[in-house]
């Protein structure tokens, strides 16, 4: 095991795509579409992402390299002010059950220096035994999934396309919410995906929107009724399937727009934390949490 450098990063890809994509198969229900590899382009996205970590912040990022210099497990971390964030875990399969991902997880939250922290994570049972032995507390997610009814979108105002100058209220915002503000994430997500923001200051609030897949992306915002607001404006740019995921309890506010819009709600994996309440109104997203 050692810091992750540039070169690991295919290697590390190939395993993160072949690890999940048997997760995604095991966990997969029978109502659901089947699961499809990691496309090119999202590898190359995935790649791309892991690159920025590691010049933003590369001692948060660790690998663990087989005798043949193949990636064979991998965490991605950060810290962004007083909040520390695990991007992507994970250990391939054969290699499970060595310890190989004790030693992962020890290294990167000795980086997170007692930071509070949070993650996404998967229902794996060996996973969340060590999650919870770290002492996160797991919060049960739902994810809605489906075409939007396009019947359904109400007429929603007050909002605007965001931009760079809006990042110094966004991180204010953050800090309420989750104990510290994106930094620098949000200049790599604005680059990429789309920025809605409300245009009331006294109703903070943002979401960014996936065009290309057609999804939201952390919606966040003072509170609930401007949050529903930029859930809706997001589901009226989606097209075909959609998908909402990290829906906690406290979030509930977001179950109210999922079933409005015809949405299905399922069950995914747990939203992890540790050291901090569960932020609301707010939905982790990927890998930026």
């Amino acid at each position: 095991m050692r810091p992750a450098r540039e070169e690991d990063l295919p290697s590390a890809e190939r395993a993160s795509a072949a690890l999940f994509f048997e997760a995604d198969r095991r966990s997969r229900r029978v109502c659901e579409p089947e699961i499809e590899p990691r496309s090119a382009t999202a590898s190359k996205q995935w790649i791309e992402r892991m690159r920025y970590y590691l010049r933003v912040d590369p001692a948060g990022c660790r690998v663990a390299v087989g005798e043949d210099g193949e990636v064979v497990g991998f965490a991605m971390s950060q810290n962004r002010g007083d909040v520390w964030y695990l991007a992507t875990y994970g250990v391939l399969t054969r290699y499970q059950g060595q310890g190989i991902g004790k030693r992962l997880m020890d290294a990167v939250l000795a980086h997170a220096d007692g930071r509070p922290g949070l993650f996404s994570s998967t229902v794996h049972p060996a996973a969340t035994r060590r999650y919870r032995l770290a002492g996160f507390t797991l919060h049960p997610q739902m994810r809605m999934v489906g075409t939007v009814d396009r019947s359904t979108l109400p007429a929603v105002s007050g909002l605007r396309e965001g931009r760079a100058d809006d990042f110094e209220w966004m991180d204010r915002l953050d800090e309420r919410l989750r104990g510290a503000g994106h930094g620098p994430d949000h200049a790599y997500m604005l680059e990429r995906l789309r920025l809605v923001v409300s245009d009331d200051p006294g109703r903070p609030g943002y979401v960014y929107i996936d065009e290309e897949q057609g999804r939201a992306a952390l919606p966040a915002a003072a509170e609930q009724r401007t949050a529903q607001d930029l859930l809706w404006q997001a589901l009226a740019a989606s097209h075909g399937d959609t998908l909402v995921n990290c829906v906690t309890t406290a979030n509930h506010w977001a179950v109210d727009v999922g079933p409005a819009a015809r949405l299905d709600i399922g069950q995914g994996g747990y939203l992890a934390v540790r050291g901090m309440a569960e932020p609301a109104p707010y939905l982790a997203s990927g890998h930026f949490l």
